[in-house]
């Protein structure tokens, strides 16, 4: 257990919407129409919302809201910056738990993508996957959802780039926490508060299938990627133990809902793993399964993990093979692209960072 931290006194700003800071305020014998100016520029400052509202909203009320709540719960305790300028956080959370959150250069000097946790560890048993060692321990809150948005966002800034992008891809699976994971959604991508876009979000999941089809459901504007690893079921069951509760077919007919519902091609994310599911023929299965569905494939290269939890050590595919299974993907016609490595000089894979500090 990790150790416990006495918890703040105040709630934190970012466990408010506007619906409940707007009756907050309306309490307080204020206008809620307020409620909506000042969550904006907190989340635009990713910090101390007053630098940039004090000028535009009442000082009283300022100094209401200032004492009756904390800027954040979450707190950066580790840092890493890679060569590449790949940043990965370790975020203390008001019980002591940490999670991790990382924030990527993009191709423009402008922009950066930054990646969320949903859970505290992770129940899913990917066999090459750093989270799972600890096993899961509990879901996150929407605010500690949020913190670690304004947290990525205040890192972006700090280097002269803006937060373009998010992917709910780091620690946890998010379709099992959907109940803080879409008002976290919704507080990113909403214009009066996040601002950042519902086409610039992206949910990544290892398949749940109610879960995809709950997202389809909402009608928010996002994307939806699936960790596939595997274009058969005895291959994958190994690798993401958990996930055999879902057959292939079952988890693409979904996907094929929601791309159908969305309009936009879904992400296929596989990643290489040298012997195991890196052949010809296990690209050219990933092809048949893809067929015409027009979803996009994305190649990722693994970050070595040390030993996994079945006692194996996997290792990223040579180049030369990798480039074989992406040419054998193309020539059938399906789009596929490399995912850049990222920091693989610090603990950039999921979890690396976390069981790194709560070993040490």
């Amino acid at each position: 257990m990790p150790e416990m931290n006495a918890l703040p006194a105040k709630p934190a700003l970012a466990e408010m919407d506007v619906a409940s800071l707007a009756r907050q305020l309306s309490d307080w014998g204020y206008k809620p129409s307020h409620a909506a100016r000042v969550l904006r520029a907190f989340y635009a400052a990713g910090r101390d919302v007053w630098d940039s509202a004090a000028s535009r909203l009442p000082r009283a009320l300022v100094e209401r809201v200032r004492s009756e709540f904390a800027p954040a719960k979450a707190m950066v305790v580790t840092r890493q910056l890679a060569g590449d300028g790949t940043t990965k956080l370790l975020l203390r959370l008001g019980d002591g738990h940490t999670v991790e959150s990382v924030l990527m250069p993009d191709f423009r000097a402008d922009r950066a993508a930054g990646c969320v946790s949903s859970q505290v560890g992770c129940a899913m048993d990917c066999d090459f996957c750093a989270t799972t060692r600890t096993g899961f321990e509990r879901h996150l809150t929407t605010a500690e959802i949020v913190e670690q948005f304004l947290a990525l966002r205040r890192e972006a800034q700090a280097v002269g780039r803006r937060l373009h992008t998010v992917v709910f891809m780091g620690m946890g699976e998010p379709l099992l926490n959907l109940e803080a994971v879409l008002p976290a959604v919704c507080r990113l991508g909403d214009p009066s508060l996040g601002a950042l876009g519902w086409r610039q979000i992206t949910v990544s999941t290892v398949g749940i299938v109610s879960g995809i089809d709950v997202l389809t459901a909402t009608g928010l504007n996002l994307h939806l990627a699936v960790s596939l690893h595997a274009p058969d079921d005895a291959t994958r069951a190994r690798l993401l133990p958990a996930a055999q509760r879902f057959p292939i077919a079952e988890i693409l007919a979904a996907a094929s809902r929601f791309q159908a519902r969305r309009g936009r091609p879904v992400t296929i994310q596989y990643c290489l793993l040298a012997g195991v599911n890196d052949s010809p023929d296990h690209a050219r299965q990933l092809a048949e399964l893809i067929g015409s569905r027009r979803m996009h494939v994305n190649l990722l290269r693994y970050n070595p993990t040390g030993v996994s939890l079945r006692g194996l050590t996997y290792a990223p595919s040579p180049d030369a093979t990798a480039e074989a299974f992406a040419n054998v993907l193309r020539t059938r016609c399906v789009v596929t692209h490399f995912r850049r490595s990222r920091g693989p000089e610090i603990d950039a894979a999921c979890g690396q960072l976390r069981r790194r500090a709560e070993s040490s």
